[in-house]
């Protein structure tokens, strides 16, 4: 059984009444997955407007597997501190690690930011020295697009990211730096400016499919559902 973890921010964790792209992926491996696998984590929720909390479990669909470790306002600072022990009580195989905006939108630089990225993949090898982990940059939004002081520091810890998966990278837990979708665009595939559509979400999907097909052979080439 191949267990797959989704970590990440509001983008990953998803609204009340949306798939989310952990949703999409999960049908993509359905179809390209030739072995039983499952997405695992501590926690199933969305995140509810209403009550600015993760109490809704309103997916669009909700039948699939639905656990994750996101949470709406969270990044590589939150994140870090709770990996290890949810790889080794998850018996996670594969990390699907979208990071790094509200880090640096409120808590810390470009480089703080990769130190904490660097830890986290500390901690998840001490609960699995095999785990794999694949890795999507900060995507440009509309807050990159307005400040360009916030644009700077995207753009440079995306330049640490990038070093400290070629840094880290090992034959026994091997990192994938995911390319970002090549025709995403904030202006038509998110709600908001930040958060994805289900356009978005098919895209962001895609990318992570195409990074576990590319590098370790599971699935195949994301065709949409």
């Amino acid at each position: 059984m191949l267990r797959l973890m989704a970590v990440g921010d509001s983008m990953t964790i998803g609204s009340a009444g949306q798939h989310t792209w952990r949703y999409w992926l999960w049908r993509h491996l359905c179809a390209a997955y030739g072995g039983p696998f499952t997405l695992v984590g501590p926690r199933e929720a969305l995140h509810d407007p209403a009550a600015d909390a993760p109490v809704s479990y309103a997916y669009a669909d909700p039948g699939f597997p639905r656990a994750h470790l996101a949470g709406w306002g969270e990044g590589w600072h939150h994140m870090t501190p709770l990996v290890q022990d949810a790889v080794r009580a998850h018996r996670a195989d594969v990390l699907l690690v979208s990071l790094g905006l509200i880090d640096l939108g409120f808590y810390t630089d470009a480089e703080q930011t990769a130190a904490n990225a660097r830890e986290f993949v500390a901690r998840a090898r001490a609960a699995n020295p095999r785990v794999h982990l694949a890795v999507l940059p900060v995507l440009h939004n509309v807050r990159a697009e307005a400040d360009a002081s916030f644009a700077e520091q995207v753009a440079h810890f995306n330049e640490l990211l990038a070093k400290a998966v070629a840094d880290l990278d090992t034959a026994a837990s091997p990192l994938a730096l995911v390319p970002p979708p090549p025709a995403y665009d904030f202006r038509t595939d998110t709600h908001d400016g930040t958060h994805p559509n289900t356009e978005g979400e098919h895209r962001m999907a895609a990318a992570f499919a195409e990074a576990l097909w590319e590098e370790w052979g599971v699935g195949g080439p994301y065709e949409g559902v």
